[in-house]
């Protein structure tokens, strides 16, 4: 797989439609190289493109960004591209058996956003090109080699999102000058999630902040979860992201 620099999505709020633009384009761009331009002889052939998520299609901004991008290009579904979709539910335990049936299908691309997705989908196949949108921080995660040259077959955007987690803090900070507790709500089963509560500590202890952990995994967990962090008597939320 001709590999290419990975991309990096700015967290500024005013960014965001070029974020998306990115994302596209991005994401478009390694798809197309990936399944080439089809031989005039075989315009009609059907290539497959895998998408593994931990959401529904239906809820997957990402996934109906690709499909609307790639119907701007000519590619049409039942034409000449088939998506095969797998959806983990919620459930991110089952990734890896989503990941390998995939790869049973000899898909010619595998499309994800984050990085458990990525990282069950690199343990799945080392042939197969992956390519990623949103993961908090690749290199870090194992994923690849650098930023400027991915390697092996994977590339894709990251967020930046771990990077990121001090500066939130900071921000916090100075918006409550006397703030000493603060509560961060993040998702232990989560990779990117679990690298951003990492670099969340490591800025605390610099701003000298006491977190408190809301490590939540289900939706039955959250009442819990603020009850303790107001035991602890945060004084402010700190929401990581999923990624």
């Amino acid at each position: 797989m001709n590999t290419f620099p990975l991309k990096s999505l700015s967290d500024n709020p005013k960014s965001a439609i070029q974020n998306r633009k990115w994302l596209g384009l991005s994401v478009m761009a390694v798809v197309l190289a990936v399944c080439g331009a089809v031989a005039q002889a075989q315009q009609e052939a059907i290539r497959k493109i895998g998408w593994l998520g931990i959401s529904p299609a239906s809820q997957s901004g990402g996934f109906e960004l690709t499909r609307r991008e790639l119907r701007a290009l000519g590619y049409v579904e039942g034409k000449n591209i088939a998506f095969e979709y797998r959806s983990a539910e919620e459930k991110l335990d089952r990734l890896p058996d989503l990941a390998d049936a995939l790869v049973r299908l000899k898909v010619d691309v595998l499309l994800t956003a984050g990085t458990s997705e990525a990282l069950a989908l690199k343990n799945a196949t080392r042939t197969i090109p992956i390519v990623f949108h949103a993961v908090t921080d690749p290199v870090a995660a194992g994923l690849v080699e650098s930023l400027a040259r991915p390697g092996g077959n994977i590339t894709g955007l990251t967020d930046m999102a771990a990077v990121l987690a001090g500066k939130r803090l900071e921000l916090l900070k100075e918006a409550i000058p006397k703030l000493s507790r603060v509560a961060v709500l993040w998702n232990p089963q989560d990779a990117g999630s679990a690298q951003q509560w990492k670099e969340s500590q490591a800025a605390a202890r610099e701003l000298g902040l006491q977190l408190h952990s809301m490590g939540v995994s289900s939706a039955g967990q959250f009442e819990s979860a603020f009850n303790e962090a107001a035991k602890a008597r945060s004084d402010a939320l700190a929401v990581v992201a999923q990624s």
